[in-house]
């Protein structure tokens, strides 16, 4: 099985030894392993190329991403493998004091960083940040850089993804702002299939309800940082959708 991923530490990264790691990893082979589809075989990329990717049969699964109804009509998504809140990544020590979108928006030079086609530069936008104070970067590590130079006051994405790109770069002079409830909910991400493979994502959603919450769920997730209250969110959210 190809496995498409990003470097987004701590749901994909090549560690030390040249290993391609995360949580997103650990899942998606676990899952290859269960169902018999073969060598598990992982292939970097850039965000934009992700989906266009599965339509074009470049690969059979992404690593995780947000569930949105644009995306469900490009692509299949499995049952959802975690839910987490949005965070800015700022200067060490949030020197505008930042709380999220809109207090971002309320200062008339601050430019917000985002990734090409990720979710949050909706969410920006709808949270009152001026279109003309984005700035669009393809990978993390270029939005990342953009806060770190100057470049940018804020990078939105998932708080998590921040924290995991943070503690690996203790250097950088870099913090994390969660953004609150009252703009943005945590939401809900999944591995995303190609059109047309309902029988293969009927069998992972199987295998993931065996494996989301149980011990060895717990244990790996815990080595990337999440916390059980995490998982429980996940599992709640599924129960009611």
């Amino acid at each position: 099985m190809k496995f498409a991923y990003l470097q987004e530490p701590p749901f994909c990264f090549t560690d030390a030894s040249g290993s391609v790691v995360g949580c997103d990893v650990e899942l998606a082979k676990r899952i290859c392993q269960m169902l018999g589809l073969g060598e598990f075989s992982p292939v970097e990329a850039e965000f934009a190329e992700l989906l266009p990717g599965l339509v074009d049969n470049r690969w059979d699964m992404t690593t995780g991403l947000f569930i949105s109804d644009e995306r469900k009509r490009l692509v299949e998504f499995t049952r959802p493998i975690w839910s987490l809140p949005d965070g800015l990544m700022v200067a060490k020590n949030n020197p505008l004091g930042l709380e999220g979108y809109r207090s971002l928006a309320l200062h008339p030079s601050a430019v917000l960083a985002v990734i090409s086609d990720q979710v949050q530069h909706q969410t920006a936008l709808q949270n009152g940040v001026p279109p003309n104070r984005v700035r669009i970067f393809a990978t993390q590590a270029q939005a990342a850089e953009a806060v770190a130079k100057g470049m940018a006051q804020a990078y939105a994405s998932v708080a998590m993804a921040h924290r995991g790109y943070i503690a690996q770069r203790p250097d950088e002079r870099l913090d994390v702002v969660e953004v609150p409830a009252s703009e943005k909910r945590p939401a809900a991400g999944a591995f995303a299939l190609a059109k047309g493979n309902a029988a293969l994502r009927e069998r992972i959603d199987r295998c993931l309800s065996d494996l989301l919450g149980s011990p060895w769920h717990r244990k790996m997730m815990s080595k990337y940082s999440f916390s059980d209250d995490d998982i429980d969110r996940l599992l709640a959210e599924t129960v009611k959708a």
